[in-house]
């Protein structure tokens, strides 16, 4: 399965209040970047976020974004706790951009 174009921007649209975005297609899915910096990507229709050191008592649960993926990424479901979702993101690009 692979995310539509339009469900990339739906899940834009609800970062929007939160951050600069930005994605790059690949194999069908999307790159996510916040800042310049690889945070997570859309795979499925699903927000994911990479794990980091800054982020790993979020309590979300983890998933991986393809079969063949040998790390599990943060599950984004809930869209209306933005401010989780900007504490997440921004623990995981601090930690990454380093």
């Amino acid at each position: 399965m692979t995310t539509s174009k339009a469900e990339c921007n739906q899940i834009l649209e609800k970062l929007a209040p939160i951050g600069d975005f930005t994605v790059r297609p690949m194999m069908g899915e999307f790159l996510l970047y916040h800042n310049g910096v690889l945070v997570g990507g859309i795979y499925d229709n699903r927000l994911l976020i990479k794990k980091s050191d800054s982020n790993t008592s979020c309590g979300l649960p983890e998933e991986i974004p393809y079969a063949s993926a040998k790390r599990t990424m943060y599950h984004i479901t809930d869209f209306n706790n933005l401010s989780q979702i900007q504490t997440i993101i921004t623990n995981a690009y601090d930690d990454l951009k380093k």
